[in-house]
């Protein structure tokens, strides 16, 4: 636990006795009813123990000892900022009458350094350097996030410190250190460079643009009306709180009307504010899933509805007032707080037949943004994509050629990387139909500075607007076959033909169609798969009455025999191949992955359809990823029509066309 939490616990993590006494500030901590953290430091919301703030404390007391040896800090600097340090946090503690009194004081209590302040000043009468540096602390680091304003810092002038610099570095290398050693590594410059600032006096204001640039570091660019709207409306008049936390899965525009409406809801309370604490949104708008803490999609979509029409019932912007702070989140209906719950639980299922109840559920009160809208684990999607790096995977890109180059169904753009720096000179675009994946491209691409482009396109609709050399479908067509829909329904092969015509069209003379996908096998015979336990047959029989794919084989000879006793099940090899390649993915995908059929086309009707086009195959071959029958075997033994062991079908094929 380190040094310091020794010194006041004893090995069973009891008080030592009599400490109290003589350390007020740690009573509040330990002797405390409330659980305060950011949640935007947690990895899992379930992981709260309700010591988060005294372990803190702890650990920055620890820091300061570490850095008094480094530093040879004087006595004085250091007794001054381990007081300001005991005492930091202690408005995030405290009994609830004790809270209370704080409150009914006037103490903006969820404005920790401030209230800490006034809570120290009661406790010791001191209101000098020490309850200054209470009241300004961590406000250097809120500084460079954009949250606040630099002229915040002016108490630090109002008296004369011989040791300040070393005071407010010590002081800022502690509190910052102990959220994140990376994090102070990062920013040590930056905070040097302020406090010279402040110990000369200059109080000089970040840029609106320096400040909007760091609470929405996920946005591209900004609009010179937003940088104004900012520039006039908001820092002038606010300090924010947990800004980015809140706020940084939605886009401008959305906050835009966040604010204007919190704000019309201050201007109606008649009240004085100087605080904008977005903190309770923060919390509410995360669960955990899986262990780790997920942005409520559920939420996030029901609250983008409000937003673009605020009449709408079921959700309203609430805003509550209290000491000069606006604590600003959502309060949604009893009708869309049940919904929520139902769609969180539903999720954690896996279950085909709950994902569609939730789709139905959203399209009934209109909350999803479009068709493509998968709601329930789209990032844990967008990092399984990423996460599948077989090298035949890798190995496509060997095949581009030209000065340009698509990728099409980015997905979590782990493609667009590997051509980035494969091709650090080659134009690289990306495309998707769903508007969520390229919102999350974007900021990917504003966050790790890549300079590829992403754009909304669909190939079966049309051809790109401008002609390129190489195009690539890795993993998408199945996708395209599996959820285009035309007056047939879904599984058409005119959806996979369309899209290859229009990529055709789209390519430069002699480029070149790209494809890494699913194979279907020539020929049909039996294959029969032996479940190690029950519940993989189990798997199977529900896999048997939710995939709708393979419309050419009649459904007598999809699946011809299945035996309880012995788990076994006998089908034809393209609906035991499906079945295989879902099943290895688990019940997590499971709902995604069974509306979805890998193989469509055999090699033979690949050369076939190319060799129509008109087109030069470059090459051509059908494989099996290794990955398959390594998971696989695991769980069942694949067997031939006589009862012997037998090989995987092929799961995967390359195929390379040459305008």
């Amino acid at each position: 636990m380190g040094k310091n939490f020794d010194k006041y616990f004893d090995n069973n993590g009891e008080l030592k006795e009599g400490v109290l006494k003589e350390n007020l500030w740690l009573s509040y901590l330990t002797q405390t009813d409330n659980v305060y953290v950011n949640s935007e430091r947690l990895e899992s919301m379930g992981s709260l123990t309700g010591k988060e703030t005294l372990l803190y404390v702890m650990k920055t007391l620890d820091i300061l000892d570490e850095i008094t040896t480094r530093d040879k800090l004087s006595d004085h600097v250091a007794e001054l900022v381990r007081r300001t340090l005991q005492w930091s946090e202690v408005a995030k503690g405290g009994l609830s009458k004790e809270r209370a009194l704080w409150i009914k004081k006037g103490y903006p209590i969820d404005i920790h350094n401030i209230a800490s302040a006034e809570i120290y000043k009661d406790a010791t009468g001191d209101d000098g350097t020490v309850y200054t540096l209470i009241k300004t602390h961590g406000i250097i680091g809120q500084c460079l996030r954009g949250e606040i304003s630099v002229k915040a810092n002016a108490p630090l002038l109002e008296f004369h410190e011989k040791e300040m610099r070393s005071l407010l570095l010590t002081l800022n290398e502690c509190i910052i250190a102990a959220v994140s050693e990376e994090l102070w590594n990062r920013i040590t410059v930056s905070v040097k460079s302020l406090i010279e600032r402040i110990v000369s006096g200059d109080l000089t204001e970040f840029s609106a643009q320096y400040r909007l640039q760091k609470l929405c570091p996920g946005e591209i660019e900004f609009f010179e009306n937003d940088v104004k709207y900012f520039e006039k409306n908001v820092f002038p008049r606010f300090e924010l709180w947990y800004f980015e936390s809140a706020l940084s899965d939605f886009n401008m525009g959305q906050i835009r009307v966040i604010l204007q409406n919190t704000l019309s809801a201050i201007e109606k309370s008649g009240k004085e504010v100087y605080h904008l604490n977005f903190k309770p949104l923060s919390d509410s708008l995360h669960y955990d899933y899986e262990g780790k803490k997920h942005v409520n999609i559920y939420k996030k979509r029901i609250i983008e509805k409000y937003i673009l029409d605020a009449s709408v019932q079921n959700v309203d912007l609430d805003v509550i007032i209290e000491n000069g702070s606006a604590y600003v989140d959502f309060k949604f209906s009893p009708v869309c707080d049940k919904l929520i719950d139902f769609c969180v639980e539903a999720e954690r299922s896996g279950l085909l037949t709950f994902e569609k109840s939730i789709i139905v559920l959203y399209d009934m009160f209109g909350f999803r943004r479009d068709a493509f809208d998968r709601l329930n684990n789209e990032d844990k999607y967008l990092q399984t994509m990423n996460d599948v790096t077989m090298s035949t995977k890798d190995s496509i890109i060997d095949y581009v050629i030209g000065d340009s180059v698509v990728d099409v169904g980015s997905g979590g753009g782990i493609l667009l990387d590997k051509l980035e720096k494969t091709y650090p000179d080659k134009a690289i675009i990306g495309t998707d139909i769903s508007t969520n994946v390229i919102e999350t491209l974007n900021q990917k691409k504003s966050r790790d500075g890549h300079n590829w482009e992403v754009k909304v396109h669909n190939f079966v609709d049309d051809k790109m607007d401008r002609s390129v050399d190489s195009i690539i479908f890795s993993s998408i067509l199945h996708e395209i076959y599996s959820y285009t829909e035309d007056e047939n329904g879904r599984f058409e092969i005119d959806s996979v033909k369309k899209a290859l015509h229009n990529a055709y069209d789209s390519l430069n003379e002699g480029g070149r169609i790209i494809i890494r996908d699913g194979i279907k096998t020539t020929g049909s015979f039996p294959l029969t798969i032996r479940f190690r336990t029950p519940s993989g047959l189990d798997f199977f029989k529900n896999y048997m009455k939710d995939f709708k794919g393979l419309k050419d084989i009649p459904e007598e000879k999809k699946v011809s025999l299945i035996d309880d006793e012995s788990l076994t099940v006998t089908g034809d090899v393209n609906f035991i191949r499906e079945f295989l390649y879902t099943y290895t993915w688990g019940s997590e995908s499971y709902a995604h992955e069974v509306q979805e059929q890998f193989g469509y086309f055999t090699l033979s009707e690949y050369k076939e359809f190319f060799k129509e086009l008109g087109a030069k195959i470059v090459f051509a071959e059908e494989l099996l990823e290794p990955g398959y029958p390594d998971n696989l075997s695991k769980y069942l033994d694949l067997l031939d029509e006589k009862g012997n062991e037998t090989d995987y079908p092929a799961s995967n094929c390359i195929i390379i066309a040459e305008k």
